[in-house]
């Protein structure tokens, strides 16, 4: 009956250390994240700091506090703590286990330090990656870097996967993009009056940015250069050189334009031509067009 009370005892006092080592990492992990925001917010005042660092410090700091509490509650449990003395004593063998098997994990976690180091794309930024579409990285941390697209969905991509593929980011050094806004007009229509009016719609829209230098003003080139690219099977291929100060502001710009030029081609007689085919039967000599 002694034993049973003392096992019992011991067992209590085994399970309120492991809660405490689990309720004082959740705690010491919060304090420290909120203490590296504080520092963040109040050093970001006096010197611009670069916010992807910051995430990526706290998710690190975050990590090895967790792994530490782990290693302690192994410690606590005898179980446990044998089969780790075990491991540990053939340690040759477990480096290679480990090894093997956390190779991706390693490799993100390296991948994720090189991106904070390089700085190809920082949190805030909007990129694309691969033949994904276009979103905002939202966090970058020690395995993964999170992207919310426009679908108001968020991309999990390990970091050892973005690192190896391309990237396209519209947000680094300069925000300033040029937007193409191409349209197809028939051989029939005035290319001088469409030009004109892709002008017009292009200038006239709120997103548009006049990104001329002061001696191109000063030689009267035009805001918006549209050019003729291509004599197509049946279009004259047109470009608009359109800017924009925010790369998030394209989208709805590039609508609103495309939009707008639909409504003033057809009010001003500017077709846009659609593919014809001419169907021929062999056996048959009439012939049926669509």
């Amino acid at each position: 009956m002694l034993n049973q009370l003392q096992d019992f005892i011991t067992q209590w006092q085994l399970e309120i250390m492991m809660i405490s080592i689990f309720v004082g990492a959740f705690i010491l992990s919060r304090l420290l994240r909120w203490l590296i925001n504080r520092s963040f917010i109040n050093g970001n005042s006096k010197i611009k700091a670069d916010i992807t660092r910051v995430k990526f410090f706290k998710n690190s700091v975050s990590f090895v506090i967790w792994l530490i509490a782990l290693g302690g509650i192994i410690s606590l449990i005898p179980q446990l703590r044998a089969l780790a003395v075990t491991l540990f004593a053939g340690a040759g063998i477990l480096i290679a286990i480990i090894g093997f098997a956390a190779q991706e994990a390693f490799s993100n976690i390296i991948s994720g330090i090189f991106i904070v180091i390089f700085r190809p794309f920082r949190v805030g930024d909007m990129i694309k990656v691969g033949n994904l579409d276009y979103g905002i990285v939202e966090d970058v941390t020690l395995r993964h870097t999170v992207i919310l697209d426009f679908r108001n969905k968020r991309l999990i991509i390990p970091n050892s996967i973005i690192s190896s593929d391309t990237i396209i980011n519209d947000s680094i050094e300069d925000d300033i993009i040029c937007k193409f806004i191409e349209m197809k007009i028939s051989y029939d229509s005035d290319v001088d009056l469409a030009i004109k009016i892709m002008q017009e719609e292009s200038e006239k829209h709120p997103f548009s940015f006049d990104n001329r230098t002061p001696k191109e003003k000063a030689d009267g080139e035009p805001v918006i250069e549209v050019r003729l690219l291509d004599f197509e099977d049946s279009a004259v291929a047109l470009r608009a050189y359109v800017w924009a100060k925010d790369p998030q502001e394209v989208f709805r710009m590039h609508s609103d334009i495309n939009k707008a030029l639909k409504k003033r081609f057809d009010a001003e007689g500017i077709e846009i031509p659609f593919p014809h085919r001419t169907v021929v039967f062999k056996n048959r000599s009439e012939r049926f067009e669509a």
